[in-house]
Order: C-alpha cells, then sequence, then structure tokens
C-alpha cells in the first residue's frame, strides 16, 4: 500500500483522479429541467409566500401593503423609531418591554389573588 505521502507524476496517491480533471466543477452541474409548475410536486410550504414574492417582482406599486393600511400615524412612528435603533439599543428596548411584561404578569396575579379572597370571582349559583 502506497504511504500517504507518496507522489506519481505529480499526483498525490490517495487523492482520487477526478479530482484533476480540468471540467470538475462542469461535471457538477445539471441540466435537468424541474417543472415547479406543479403543485403536486412543489406544493407550497409556506402559505402566502408565492403572494409576497408577486407583490415583490411589482416594486413600482404605489399602494402600501395591506398590513400598512390599518397603521395609525403613532404606529408609524414607532416602526421608525424602531428602525434606526442600533442593535444594542433595540436589545435594551427589548428587556425593557420584558421586565415590562413581567411587572404586569406579578400585578395581575396579586389582583387575582385579591380578588379571590375577596369573593368577586366565585361564580353565580344556579
Amino acid at each position: 500500500m502506497p504511504d500517504v505521502g507518496d507522489v506519481t507524476a505529480g499526483r498525490n496517491v490517495t487523492t482520487p483522479p477526478w479530482f484533476y480533471r480540468d471540467d470538475f466543477e462542469s461535471s457538477l452541474l445539471s441540466f435537468e429541467k424541474l417543472d415547479r409548475a406543479s403543485p403536486d410536486l412543489w406544493p407550497e410550504r409556506l402559505p402566502g409566500v408565492s403572494e409576497f414574492a408577486a407583490s415583490c417582482k411589482n416594486p413600482i406599486n404605489n399602494s402600501p401593503p395591506k398590513w400598512m393600511a390599518e397603521l395609525e400615524s403613532e404606529d408609524i412612528e414607532m416602526l421608525k423609531e424602531l428602525g434606526s435603533l442600533t442593535t444594542a439599543n433595540l436589545m435594551e428596548k427589548v428587556k425593557g418591554l420584558q421586565n415590562l411584561a413581567y411587572q404586569l404578569g406579578l400585578e395581575e396575579s396579586r389582583e387575582m389573588t385579591r380578588g379571590k379572597f375577596l369573593n368577586i370571582l366565585e361564580r353565580p349559583k344556579k
């Protein structure tokens, strides 16, 4: 068995012969044509992706997207503000929102316990 370091005609013995072909990359190409129009062969994996892709092909569309039509001016300003934040500032904002959600959960828990002790949450008897 040849040693890994043996070289024959400028080639390493352990290297496969196809590696030295000049057309190695072209031998990897496939010219097979796939018909992607068939919904049976290529079902849409994520609903709505085809519609989104179609909307991106026509960038001259002047009407705002459906999701943006329902936004108020305050919402748009908030989106612009969040979009202008750096990654660190955005992470800080997210942490603040997580802390606020936690505090609201604690407050809700206290109020539910209070309501239970005051019997205001008891079901009416039939």
